[in-house]
């Protein structure tokens, strides 16, 4: 007879079974399964066309994809790590303040970054052509674009990573056990490689790993910068646009089997040694620089390294105040008002975007919340056969780039099956928040971990022994407790499905576009100010939500990140 505990536990496990076959592992299948179709039958022909010499454009654009995902996370490293040493070793002044506009990138949407970006430094950008006319310049003296333009985003937007995964490392690190290394004679060198190194080898194994899989999924900065330069999210863009769905569905498995493999490669360097510090609780400490000239050389590098990372939000901003048709031939804008915000607000038109994105947004997050507190209540609380296998589908969302998600709905549900209710949910409302669920479901699942992770079963164990039922124990003894987490979470899910770009630009259709997708269309039509607007109401809800996080919940960006 199976046992009243085993019985509820199956209880919860199957909606959280159904939810992970019917929408994340049957979509994946569904395009390699589409991958296998040829003309002739079922085969790897795809696969062999997509290898073969006389297809050098999905090689290039493979290659390409790999190639920039590694210099990425080299050039984000470079920028993250130093970053992360100089602001939590020493002590100088404005440290505390250089050290959260470090984490400012992170509140650009990627599509929105990418558009900062052009406005600054592309070929009619403010900072080339301000230095041609400063100058008396025929030309202007650069413009960000193709490989370099690419990587100069990247690394903006993805050395946050480094440096909060990082920093966290560095702050748990004891001095003592550095001190120890200095009284035995080790100079500094040996002190970091063999000591300090070691114990920042996950956390930078955790944030190469990161920026390598956004960078492979990384679709904005290739769109708008790339020009004729192709990488793989992009080609599956444009095989679908040209109606070869079979070729896009072999794209999408060799884009996902990279990212996967990636993965599995970094958590294998990552096990291959335990490091772990028997620590008497000692905090992290600074080191006051008190060379005068060191220590003002410091902050005027800080100085002019924050106005850089500034730049680009005080250009949209700028950008977002200059009225639509007032700025075409010159050089650079010269009316500015909030004719913009108050079209925003009062033309329907140019609301629906963003209406569509917070509707679309709730309906996912809210669906990402109840699965993801279930999700991880079975993981961390319950055991049964297979937790391994229910813990790999529920992190395959993240290990999967936006457009083969997209895809893999594209090919599971352009007809009626049973997991979509008889229906076709392609060219539907419902297709988008469906992709954005699926999309940030490890999203509440890790952070609702870390925090049930840290809840003593005995609590939960006294509330049942009291005669309290289950539901009535959850619902007023575990998730009060869990609530930072989970909604850390939940929050960033929320933001994240509000700017989502790569997916919303293979399912949107015209009743529901997004907020990402208008701000394309708006660039299209030249309408600067409009997308420039659109995207500081985007930066505004991302900061909005990390200060909400660590003022109310006590959740650094990094940990929602982690």
């Amino acid at each position: 007879m199976i046992k009243r505990d085993t019985r509820f536990t199956i209880l919860l496990l199957i909606p959280v079974l159904l939810v992970l076959i019917a929408y994340v592992l049957y979509p994946s299948l569904r395009t390699f399964f589409e991958s296998l179709h040829t003309e002739g039958g079922t085969s790897f022909q795809n696969y062999s066309d997509f290898f073969s010499q006389e297809s050098k454009t999905n090689l290039e654009a493979l290659w390409n994809s790999v190639y920039i995902s590694v210099l990425s996370v080299i050039a984000s490293a470079l920028i993250g790590i130093p970053l992360a040493f100089i602001f939590n070793r020493y002590d100088f002044p404005g440290r505390g303040f250089f050290s959260t506009a470090a984490i400012m990138p992170i509140v650009l949407p990627s599509l929105v970054g990418v558009m900062a970006f052009m406005f600054l430094y592309g070929e009619t950008g403010l900072v080339p052509n301000a230095l041609k006319d400063l100058f008396g310049l025929k030309n202007v003296p650069f413009k960000i674009g193709g490989v370099s333009g690419i990587l100069i985003v990247h690394a903006y937007t993805m050395y946050v990573y480094f440096y909060m995964t990082v920093s966290s490392a560095i702050n748990k690190i004891d001095p003592s056990l550095e001190e120890a290394a200095y009284n035995l004679g080790a100079n500094r060198f040996k002190v970091f490689w063999r000591v300090t190194f070691p114990l920042l080898t996950p956390a930078i194994v955790a944030a190469s790993l990161l920026v390598f899989m956004i960078s492979m999924a990384s679709f904005s900065a290739p769109f708008l910068l790339a020009g004729g330069y192709r990488v793989l999210s992009l080609q599956i863009y444009f095989s679908k646009l040209n109606g070869d769905m079979e070729v896009a569905a072999t794209q999408s498995v060799i884009l996902s089997i990279v990212s996967i493999a990636f993965l599995l490669f970094m958590r294998w360097y990552q096990n291959r040694k335990d490091y772990r510090m028997a620590s008497k609780g000692i905090g992290a400490h600074r080191s006051e620089v008190k060379n005068p000239i060191l220590k003002w050389v410091m902050v005027l590098v800080g100085v002019i390294a924050v106005i850089i990372l500034l730049l680009p939000h005080f250009t949209i901003l700028l950008l977002s105040l200059v009225p639509d048709g007032t700025w075409t031939y010159q050089t650079y804008p010269s009316v500015f008002n909030i004719e913009n915000y108050r079209l925003l607000l009062q033309d329907p038109n140019i609301f629906k975007p963003l209406k569509n994105s917070l509707l679309l947004a709730f309906i996912a997050t809210f669906g990402n919340l109840i699965f993801g507190v279930l999700t991880s209540y079975l993981l961390v609380k319950r055991k049964f056969i297979g937790k391994n296998l229910v813990d790999i589908l529920v992190m395959i969302p993240w290990a999967l780039p936006a457009t083969v998600i997209g895809m893999n709905l594209i090919f599971a549900f352009n007809e009626p099956s049973i997991f979509s209710f008889g229906n076709i949910l392609v060219g539907t409302f419902w297709i988008l928040p469906l992709a954005y669920f699926i999309r940030h479901i490890p999203l509440v699942v890790r952070s609702t971990n870390a925090v049930l992770e840290q809840l003593d079963d005995s609590i939960e164990e006294a509330s049942r022994s009291l005669g309290a039922k289950w539901f009535y124990t959850f619902r007023r003894v575990i998730l009060p407790i869990i609530m930072p987490g989970v909604l850390s979470g939940t929050l960033l899910a929320f933001v994240e499905a509000v700017g989502e770009f790569p997916t919303s630009v293979l399912l949107y259709t015209i009743s529901n576009r997004p907020i990402s997708i208008e701000i394309m269309n708006q660039l299209r039509m030249f309408n600067m100010g409009q997308a420039a607007a659109y995207g500081m109401i985007q930066i505004v809800l991302i900061a909005i939500v990390l200060f909400v996080s660590n003022k109310f919940f006590g959740v650094k960006a990094e940990q929602s990140l982690s």
